[in-house]
């Protein structure tokens, strides 16, 4: 039975890092462009930007940076990436960024070989990304993840989009009378 067949992306990532390997590279500063690329592509699809090595204030005035953050077209963050080298003890590294102070609502943590994604403060999936299926299912439970208060501003937002028109009719109505009935209005309107 063939395999199936690799998006595009995915195509990408495996052949990056099978270059990578070829030229011994497994260090986190080698590695990571080839995840950072995928999560790009990717993310594209969604309408997300991904910005990489991004400095964040947390609430205790302490400053993280980020190997990447996910950011959609409100710029809100959507989700986060940490890279690890594949020699590290990835959970150990999870433990530490964790304590830290990073934000695990929607964040990755990977080393080529594993990734782990946290979501709502609780680890939500640990995967072999070697396997092609796992990196799927790993990236479409990340970029399909939205934040209940993201949620209710997006619904806010189209919610508002849909009453425009209308408030738009309302005030040109009220625009009208008062240059009709309004003296001083049409007087300084004119002006």
């Amino acid at each position: 039975m063939p395999s199936p067949k690799l998006s595009r992306p995915l195509t990408a990532y495996y052949q990056t890092l099978r270059s990578f390997d070829r030229q011994g590279a497994t260090t986190e500063g080698a590695t990571r462009i080839a995840f950072q690329s995928l999560l790009a592509d990717i993310g594209k699809q969604y309408g997300f930007t991904i910005l990489g090595e991004q400095r964040v204030r947390l609430p205790n005035k302490h400053s993280i940076r980020l190997d990447g953050e996910v950011r959609d077209q409100f710029k809100i963050r959507r989700g986060i990436w940490e890279a690890k080298d594949t020699a590290d003890d990835l959970d150990l590294e999870i433990r530490k960024k964790i304590a830290a102070g990073y934000p695990t609502n929607n964040i990755i943590f990977e080393d080529t070989r594993r990734a782990v994604l946290f979501q709502d403060g609780a680890p939500a999936l640990d995967v072999d990304i070697r396997e092609p299926a796992n990196l799927q299912r790993l990236l479409d439970q990340f970029f399909g993840y939205t934040e209940p208060q993201i949620e209710q501003f997006h619904h806010a937002v189209a919610e508002f989009r849909k009453q425009i028109p209308g408030l738009a009719q309302g005030l040109t109505a009220i625009i009208e009378s008062e240059k009709r009935d309004n003296r001083k209005f049409a007087q300084a309107l004119t002006a």
